[in-house]
């Protein structure tokens, strides 16, 4: 384990796509670009949302960076609050093209390998602080099949059985996403707000490699969902 100041971070985020000029996933990632979280200096790198393409510019990152904390964010129209994936499986299923017209069906994101990877990240550990600390979160089950999804396999592929711990968050439209998706108005969250979420979770993940902690917390799902 490394001594705080020697700590390093790096978060992604996916350009827009879908139609979209804006994805918040990568504007949070700029804001905290080069920030200072507990002393510990954040990378952010922008993803582009293209199949193979995501996955080879994010194993790049990691070899250029080594990071010890890994975020990847992304954007998940209609869902309320910050979304703290549990896992990641080894399919690809485009329910939209992506932004190089690609649209796999039932494609392995690595072929031969694991049907499913889980997060390293202490996910109820860290719903359980952004709750505590004003911020709306939740546990989710699912990260699609989509981009996303892709990436937050092909993350944990790469980092198997290293000591960094990574993961995939899913943020809420904004609100003037939401407002352009008709009726009824599906939910979302400021830029702002997004922002300060993330921050406090890089903050929540920097403590938990700093301070010894083993593990999650053991709650039930209910208990935090």
């Amino acid at each position: 384990m490394r001594a705080m100041p020697d700590l390093r971070i790096l978060i992604t985020g996916f350009e827009p796509f879908g139609g979209d000029s804006v994805n918040p996933a990568w504007l949070v990632a700029q804001h905290l670009s080069r920030a200072s979280i507990a002393g510990v200096q954040v990378q952010a790198v922008q993803l582009p949302c293209v199949f193979g393409l995501s996955a080879q510019v994010l194993v790049q990152s990691l070899a250029q960076h080594q990071p010890d904390v890994v975020l990847a964010l992304g954007l998940a129209q209609g869902r309320e609050g910050v979304s703290i994936e549990r896992v990641a499986i080894n399919v690809d299923d485009a329910r939209i093209p992506d932004n190089a017209g690609q649209q796999p069906i039932d494609t392995p994101v690595v072929p031969g390998g694991p049907a499913a990877y889980f997060s390293t990240l202490p996910i109820k550990r860290l719903v359980q602080g952004l709750q505590q600390a004003g911020h709306p979160a939740h546990i989710s089950q699912t990260a699609g099949t989509f981009a996303c999804n892709h990436v937050f396999y092909a993350l944990q592929h790469h980092l198997y059985g290293q000591r960094a711990m990574s993961g995939f968050v899913h943020l809420p439209a904004l609100p003037e996403q939401a407002a352009r998706a008709g009726r009824p108005t599906p939910p979302s969250m400021a830029l702002a707000d997004q922002v300060a979420a993330v921050q406090c979770l890089l903050q929540l993940c920097v403590a938990h490699q700093t301070d010894g902690s083993a593990g999650d917390v053991r709650v039930s799902g209910g208990a935090i969902s």
